[in-house]
């Protein structure tokens, strides 16, 4: 695949369409010397995605880990199933590795601000509905609603920094990283509250869809400018954009589907796991709670900082073994002393969670263009969610099994080298856009 060209038979008026100059903006593994300069963008335009994209990353976890918060109380009130109560916490990697690999195709066929409105209002209608109902199916359906709207945006938000911030991937990475993680952790612990507050668990889990609402917003006008951008002949990706990326048939594409996936497995067994063993560990539930709390929130700064990082190192080797090292240890701890140093474990496990900021941003560090920078997205995210699924279920497994924590800490460090081994494949700079 040949890079696009490089220059452009005028400027771009809207900066929700891809740009082919925009497209070839060096990241930092590439050849400045050789690239063309990208076209200036409206500061508006730009501070307004920039808005766009950190409400819509504050959205990315909120109905999810809510929902987890209040799971108990949801299982009473409409008498769920222990099956279909296992179903519904499955339910998110469920949607992500489904509804996000149609993202691709919904790019290619609208802006992708249009794209985005779309999926806040699923996000938002969804989980209102959800909170109305006293169906178990009809919550199920809803809930469904609302993740395709994350689904969709968690593979959009790597391409708008591509697109439109290519010049400061790691910084922007980090700054919507960090939002995820704000909305993740704010969610998590004031879901009960604002339940006990208004008397009723659907208070806590609706509430968050105000927040989607608002997500809506600054897209409206760029959505419109979009469509009159469409009308007066700008171009369009379908014409600027080259050759479709294939992430699927490159070693590159699937080496970064599973340093997400294992990444992303150890993520959903910490949340879903980690506060029972301290519990096992004879912490207070209350306690064990508030450990779990901390991974996310040590998190946030890890997850500003992390990008940054990435995006000025020539190699990722160094990010991928350090990280590496910090779950291990955490591991290791928690299997032989977790009650005796748990804080030391938790801030461990915090900095080897640092992986899920360095994959988002190796996605665009690994593409030239915003068109590569979706598919390796999307590719890399539906894949690697497949993967995920199987981390709550199998620790679950194993745990019950052998009533006790080896066996489940034992698979999480062979789920951390295989992560390893694929995150010393994907170090390098290179291009999807450059492999067959």
């Amino acid at each position: 695949m040949t890079p696009p060209p490089s220059a452009t038979a005028g400027p771009v008026t809207g900066p929700d369409r891809l740009s082919p100059t925009a497209d070839v903006t060096p990241g930092p593994a590439t050849d400045a010397a050789s690239a063309p300069v990208p076209t200036q963008r409206p500061v508006t335009g730009g501070l307004l995605v920039l808005v766009g994209m950190l409400l819509v990353a504050l959205n990315l976890r909120a109905a999810v880990t809510s929902l987890g918060a209040l799971l108990d109380e949801i299982r009473t009130g409409l008498g769920l199933s222990g099956t279909m109560a296992g179903f519904v916490t499955t339910l998110p990697t469920i949607a992500f590795a489904g509804l996000g690999a149609l993202t691709p195709w919904l790019v290619r066929r609208f802006a992708p601000a249009r794209v985005l409105v779309v999926a806040m209002l699923a996000l938002a209608v969804g989980q209102v509905l959800r909170v109305v109902t006293d169906s178990a199916l009809v919550f199920v359906a809803t809930s469904a609603l609302a993740l395709a709207g994350i689904a969709v945006a968690n593979i959009l938000l790597p391409m708008l920094v591509k697109q439109h911030f290519s010049h400061r991937t790691g910084l922007v990475t980090g700054a919507y990283t960090m939002a995820l993680t704000v909305g993740t952790t704010v969610a998590a612990a004031s879901a009960v509250p604002i339940a006990h507050a208004f008397g009723s668990w659907r208070a806590g889990l609706g509430v968050w869809a105000a927040l989607a609402a608002v997500a809506v917003l600054p897209w409206v006008p760029l959505a419109l400018r979009a469509r009159a951008a469409r009308r007066a002949g700008t171009p369009t990706v379908a014409a600027a954009a080259p050759a479709r990326v294939q992430p699927a048939r490159t070693r590159l594409g699937w080496a970064m589907a599973v340093y997400f996936g294992a990444q992303s497995l150890s993520g959903y067994a910490i949340m879903g796991w980690l506060a029972q063993l301290f519990r096992d560990a004879d912490f207070a539930p209350e306690t064990a709670g508030l450990l779990l709390a901390g991974v996310t929130a040590l998190g946030v700064p890890v997850a500003l900082l992390m990008p940054a990082l990435a995006g000025r190192l020539r190699t990722l080797r160094p990010l991928v073994l350090g990280l590496t090292a910090f779950s291990t240890a955490a591991y290791l701890g928690l299997a032989l002393a977790p009650h005796d140093a748990a804080l030391l474990w938790v801030g461990l496990l915090a900095l080897g969670q640092g992986a899920f900021p360095l994959i988002l941003t190796t996605i665009g560090l690994r593409a030239r263009t915003a068109e590569g920078t979706v598919a390796l997205s999307a590719f890399a995210q539906s894949t690697g969610y497949v993967i995920a699924a199987l981390g709550p279920l199998l620790v679950g497994i194993l745990y019950e099994a052998t009533g006790g924590w080896t066996a489940p800490i034992g698979f999480l460090l062979a789920a951390l080298a295989v992560q390893t081994v694929a995150g010393l494949a994907i170090a390098r700079p290179r291009f999807i856009e450059d492999e067959r």
